[in-house]
């Protein structure tokens, strides 16, 4: 079975060339496309101040951090809970590159662009010359950002889940032959009402009385173990001819 992360991080800037460092790491566990509702979020003392540009992005004050594990104290416990599972991040890039400098500096092996999927990429390739980021690609696919007022690793994180599984194909709609009618009409069992809400208007019949009584009395006829059919009519058909 497929076992992937997806991961967001955020910095105090672009680049740790420059000195910036990583300040927050939130990771969401997906296993065969579908979130199992396990996580990994840790706040991180960046051992340097936060710039003003920064904090204006994502809200993260050094009054925050200054108690925070440095990342050496949380390295392994970030590498137990990825393993040895592909990593997505939007941008990729700028993630992987904090993420194993932070792994270098502590002495931990560095990830490698191979264990990365960059949705960034695959939203390019989809779409083609529109708007592209996560704010974007949430818009698109009507993912919801309320929540959402401030940049933030686990919120991040759980809304980039999201735009994945609908970048891989999205959510597929559930066939329910199980249920009856709904509101005194086959189909739309209650999973598909869900999914996309009961029709306002149901359709007309096309079939006269006289046709509709005719496949009744044939399913009743021919269909020995018809119990897909019994809320559609056949059993009553039965009974009252008994």
């Amino acid at each position: 079975m497929a076992r992937e992360i997806v991961l967001d991080t955020e910095t105090t800037g672009f680049d740790p060339k420059t000195g910036d460092r990583l300040i927050e790491v939130g990771c969401i566990e997906i296993q065969d496309l579908l979130p199992t509702g396990r996580t990994f979020h840790r706040f991180v003392n960046p051992e340097r101040l936060i710039p003003a540009d920064a904090i204006r992005v994502h809200g993260i004050t050094d009054e925050k951090v200054k108690d925070a594990p440095k990342f050496h104290e949380i390295a392994d416990d970030l590498i137990e809970f990825i393993g040895d599972a592909q990593m997505i991040a939007h941008n990729a890039n700028f993630d992987r590159n904090f993420i194993d400098y932070e792994y270098r500096l502590c002495g931990r092996p560095v990830t490698g662009e191979d264990r990365w999927i960059d949705t960034l990429k695959l939203a390019q390739t989809r779409f083609p010359g529109m708007p592209n980021s996560l704010d974007a690609l949430c818009k698109r696919f009507k993912v919801s950002l309320v929540e959402r007022t401030l940049h933030g690793a686990l919120i991040d994180a759980r809304l980039l889940a999201e735009v994945y599984l609908e970048l891989r194909g999205g959510k597929e709609r559930v066939l329910d032959l199980s249920s009856g009618p709904v509101g005194g009409r086959a189909g739309g069992g209650p999973a598909e009402i869900a999914a996309y809400g009961a029709r306002p208007n149901p359709l007309a019949a096309r079939s006269t009385e006289a046709e509709h009584a005719l496949h009744i009395a044939f399913l009743a006829a021919n269909l020995k173990d018809h119990t897909l059919w019994d809320a559609y009519g056949v059993k009553a058909v039965e009974e009252t001819a008994v």
